[in-house]
């Protein structure tokens, strides 16, 4: 019997350290080895030109009428160019300029009038964003 037992105990020792050598050897995968979980993975947006930025901020006021002024010409708004903005869209409660100064975003929750409007498409080439 005590042979039994020696034998059957050094059996179980033998079959551990075969368990935890095996175990041991094994590699745990990293980060490298794993297949992105693409899922849910979502390319990164290019960052918005300077308009696109200006243009959200006048949307996000939640204007019925967003018009982006130009002048014809192409050249920067000159203070004479603004003095006539204001004269003609007197109800454009948010003017929001380029860096370039080559462009304004207006915002307004009424429209322009149309004489006025006529004016100023004299001058500007107007875009009508509302809406969009």
């Amino acid at each position: 019997m005590k042979r039994f037992l020696i034998r059957a105990g050094t059996a179980i020792i033998a079959a551990a350290l075969l368990l935890i050598s095996s175990s041991a050897c094994r590699r745990s995968p990293s980060a490298e080895d794993e297949t992105p979980d693409t899922s849910t993975y979502r390319p990164e947006s290019t960052p918005p030109t300077e308009f696109e930025q200006k243009l959200k901020v006048v949307r996000d006021a939640h204007f019925e009428h967003v018009w982006v002024f130009t002048r014809i010409d192409g050249r920067e708004f000159t203070p004479e160019d603004s003095q006539m903005l204001h004269t003609n869209a007197p109800k454009v409660v948010d003017w929001v300029g380029m860096d370039d100064k080559k462009k304004f975003i207006a915002g307004s929750n009424f429209p322009i009038e149309p004489p006025k409007l006529a004016a100023l498409q004299k001058r500007f080439k107007i875009e009508d964003f509302s809406g969009k």
